[in-house]
């Protein structure tokens, strides 16, 4: 039995809805996309969302043209303007990371992704600085100083492997960031600006970042990397497995900025992952399954006291860095597959929105928080054995004993494992349709919604015991309100079927 305080223990911390990941932001354009953003915001309501390709040829933003001879240069924002005001009117803001390079622009032809965005550094920092600078100023123009302010400004992304930035090249990284940096701040010096957004093992750049940063006196704001868990790719046509390494390396991975900092210029500023996830590969089934999200669950319950912000990537299937996903389930980043179809690892997200802000109790398989009404709101989730040597127990059991200042409470609790609350479990009993017809959507979005339960609970001395037994892979919400009973003093249940009573 978990004997649960009285008093809070301090505020938990929302880091985890701080920020979400998005395929390249050019794919807001699309019904599908502002369907599914629609539906997180309401049901989940993340502050900021942070995708690549920003600058890259299909949002058509650097337009070079020839006039009377001379090579000129305009800038167009026809596609930012959309997609960013698609953003607000979500109630979600931009985290902008600037790139990749137009290719009108680029020093060189390497591309990455399917949708080839170009990642080589730009021909003439003069004319990327124009590019920034023009870019910003019309986001000031067009949004006002005192919004965009709010929207930080990450330089680049994963600089430090070959295939984002050509030949991995850290001097020519650093030039590209004092550019940047110092054309964002010539805009506005209220503007957050940051990097490097390394990925995982290769921190040892954060050392040489900060020390680049105070021998040039270069603006840095905000520091950011990415996480990820997953070995090498063992490929399958349009899929790909991977081994896992447990949770807690993610947690491990958000604490490393901070301890390699100290002592250096970028001490103490906010740190930022701005990507995370167990498998780097959009096409890993096991974003799909229940065991992703209790897998999770511990990272969204601690991560938050590590660093300011932890972007789940991403928030949508709308995705298409190796191509254009084959199947409804893929093995997709996203929350969401196409279509608006719930997974498992959805529902933590939706499950954490509903938390309180005042911290009780939290270990390896619970989280308990309470609003400022009184309610108490649980998260468990059952262990996870994240080396597939084991499927992980069938039953796992929760005993709390939770302050409650009422007579009786009201239990609702809502489920997720590999049965309920899962599409994807009844999409593979369908047989896998690769385009799922109408009437089958209809079924993978209810086989989607959780399982509910409700029941009423007596207190004894200030004390609600709750057991709990999760099932394979639970993860599991309940929400305890105290009861105010407002039966009428003739209600009779005996009476139902008209039976009198003595």
């Amino acid at each position: 039995m978990i004997r649960v305080p009285a008093d809070p223990t301090g505020r938990f911390s929302d880091a985890w809805r701080h920020c979400v990941g998005t395929g390249r932001v050019e794919l807001a354009l699309r019904r599908d996309y502002q369907d599914s953003l629609r539906l997180l915001q309401r049901e989940i309501g993340f502050r900021h969302i942070r995708g690549h390709g920003l600058l890259s040829d299909g949002m058509g933003v650097y337009r070079p043209y020839d006039l009377e001879g001379a090579r000129r240069v305009h800038h167009s924002f026809t596609y930012v303007d959309q997609v960013l005001d698609a953003y607000l009117e979500t109630g979600i803001r931009p985290f902008l990371e600037l790139g990749f390079m137009p290719a009108a622009l680029a020093s060189g032809e390497q591309t990455v992704f399917w949708w080839r965005g170009n990642v080589t550094p730009p021909r003439s920092p003069h004319e990327w600085a124009d590019l920034v600078r023009a870019t910003l100023t019309h986001l000031v123009d067009r949004y006002g100083l005192d919004e965009v302010r709010h929207w930080p400004v990450e330089v680049w992304n994963e600089p430090n492997l070959r295939d984002f930035w050509q030949d991995a090249d850290e001097s020519a990284y650093h030039r590209l960031y004092e550019i940047t940096a110092r054309t964002v701040k010539d805009v506005d010096a209220g503007l957050q600006v940051g990097g490097p957004a390394i990925s995982p093992g290769a921190d040892d750049w954060l050392e040489r970042f900060a020390e680049f940063a105070e021998r040039r006196d270069v603006p840095v704001d905000f520091v950011s990397k990415h996480a990820y868990t997953s070995g090498p790719a063992q490929h399958v046509p349009f899929g790909a497995h991977q081994a896992l390494a447990p949770a807690s390396d993610l947690l491990d991975q958000f604490a490393a900025p901070r301890e390699r900092l100290k002592g250096t210029a970028l001490a103490g500023l906010p740190l930022h992952i701005t990507e995370f996830n167990s498998s780097y590969r959009p096409d890993n089934p096991i974003h799909d399954t229940a065991f992703h999200a209790a897998y999770l669950a511990p990272v969204l319950a601690h991560g938050g006291d590590l660093v300011d912000s932890f972007s789940y990537w991403t928030f949508s299937d709308v995705f298409e860095e190796i191509g254009v996903p084959t199947a409804l389930f893929h093995g997709g980043f996203g929350l969401l597959t196409h279509r608006q179809v719930k997974k498992p690892t959805y529902h933590l997200y939706a499950f954490m929105a509903r938390m309180g802000p005042d911290l009780l109790a939290r270990g390896d398989d619970h989280l308990i928080t309470r609003h400022a009404d009184g309610r108490i709101a649980v998260l468990a989730w059952a262990p996870v054995d994240p080396t597939g040597l084991t499927a992980g127990p069938d039953r796992h059991a929760l005993r709390l004993s939770l302050p409650v200042a009422a007579r009786e409470v009201f239990v609702r609790r809502s489920s997720v494992d590999e049965d309920r609350g899962n599409a994807y479990t009844a999409w593979r009993h369908m047989g896998s349709p690769r385009s799922p017809r109408p009437g089958q959507l209809d079924v993978l979005h209810e086989a989607a919604e959780p399982a509910r339960s409700h029941r009423r609970l007596s207190v004894q001395e200030g004390r609600a015991e709750l057991d709990l037994t999760l099932a394979r892979h639970e993860i599991t919400l309940v929400e305890i309100t105290p009861v105010t009973d407002e039966t009428p003093p003739w209600w009779d249940e005996q009476r139902l079927l008209g039976r009198s009573t003595p």
